[in-house]
């Protein structure tokens, strides 16, 4: 089973270079299933059924979100509307929308679930306890678990990996918006990534024009939140999951394109 993973899309920049890559990408490496997060792909605040039937065009399979998944009220209403499109498992009892899905591929099926973290974010149900639930519950439908944890704490991420390693087939860390460079296979065969990255524009703080990210800083109040337009990249990771066992066998980080790192200068 090849999974391709894009990390957090956040607004028409980040759309229009998934629209660029993702169709190689999926040449590329075969893919037989495609999730994206897409928690900031209207204008970075939830996504809704434009943008996501925009992203299913294209090949996406499921579209997963996080804490700005309420951002919009279209957002909130579209999840009652299309499974594919699922929100943290975690939130409380009675919450509009899916923390999970099953999806059948011609490779077979796989559970996408989705769940949030609590360290310096909105105090809401145990990731950890919601993950448990979770695998008691698919368990006997599915080998293939995959997971997208959007959490703001490094040490939580690495928690829930550590706990659910061999239970589940891959977790991705999402939400900071910066690429970790710490993806592998752990020891019971979960494959894992602290954070998976931004697809959107990197000419800015975490996809916020720069001078109304910096004055939140500066001044302690709030200002209004405006997509940055420049200098784009892709951010994603590929999962080669066995099927018999569920375990990861193969992990794969991509951003595109890399990032400037020399500056040649031409003497006069």
């Amino acid at each position: 089973m090849n999974i391709l993973f894009i990390g957090d899309i956040v607004g028409n920049p980040g759309m229009d270079i998934v629209r660029m890559w993702l169709p190689s990408l999926q040449k590329k490496y075969k893919a037989d299933l495609v999730i994206a997060n897409g928690e900031n792909a209207s204008d970075g605040k939830g996504c809704t059924e434009k943008e996501a039937k925009q992203l299913f065009e294209l090949g996406v399979n499921v579209i997963t979100g996080g804490n700005h998944t309420w951002d919009k009220q279209q957002s909130q209403d579209y999840l009652k509307k299309d499974s594919r499109v699922i929100r943290p498992l975690n939130y409380p009892r009675g919450t509009h929308g899916n923390g999970y899905t099953i999806v059948e591929t011609h490779a077979g099926k796989v559970c996408v679930a989705n769940l949030q973290g609590r360290a310096f974010m909105s105090p809401i149900d145990c990731p950890f306890r919601a993950a448990e639930w979770l695998i008691s519950k698919v368990k006997n439908e599915v080998k293939i678990i995959f997971i997208d944890f959007h959490a703001e704490a490094t040490a939580e991420k690495l928690a829930l990996a550590n706990f659910l390693d061999g239970k589940v087939s891959v977790i991705v860390g999402t939400h900071t918006h910066v690429q970790t460079s710490d993806e592998r296979i752990m020891k019971n065969g979960t494959g894992y990534i602290t954070d998976v990255g931004m697809t959107g524009p990197y000419d800015s703080v975490i996809g916020m024009k720069k001078d109304a990210a910096i004055n939140r800083f500066l001044f302690q109040t709030p200002q209004k939140y405006q997509t940055a337009t420049d200098e784009v990249h892709f951010s994603a990771l590929f999962a080669k999951v066995d099927d018999k066992t569920g375990n990861t066998i193969l992990i794969e980080r991509i951003f595109i394109p890399e990032f400037e790192k020399s500056i040649n200068k031409i003497d006069e």
